[in-house]
């Protein structure tokens, strides 16, 4: 069986608030990187060259050993959501983060 993953971008969160106080550009709005409802599909060539450059290196530094674990065929949150191979995980940046869904993918091999 081989393993992929299934990152699906669900929402991008903005605190105007905090960018009014803290960034050098405090009308920096939404991450524009990416958008809701993309969705990528991780294997292990993927992994590799972090999508080809088609995913924010900051964010992908947030999600990447989960994706790791998946890779492997590893729960991902066991114990933690209501499924293992499942899990809800964003980036770092604090006034405008966006939200992702993480899902382990099973392939049977024929």
């Amino acid at each position: 069986m081989t393993h992929k993953v299934k990152i699906t971008v669900l929402r991008r969160e903005l605190f105007p608030d905090l960018q009014e106080q803290y960034l050098a550009n405090p009308k920096a709005g939404k991450c524009e990187f990416f958008q809701e409802g993309q969705e990528f599909l991780v294997g292990s060539e993927e992994y590799m060259s972090m999508l080809n450059g088609k995913f924010c290196a900051e964010a992908w530094d947030c999600v990447s050993r989960y994706i790791y674990s998946a890779l492997q065929g590893g729960s991902i949150m066991g114990g933690w959501t209501n499924d293992e191979k499942m899990m809800i995980a964003c980036c770092n940046d604090g006034t405008r983060p966006v939200i992702f869904k993480l899902e382990r993918v099973d392939i049977e091999e024929a």
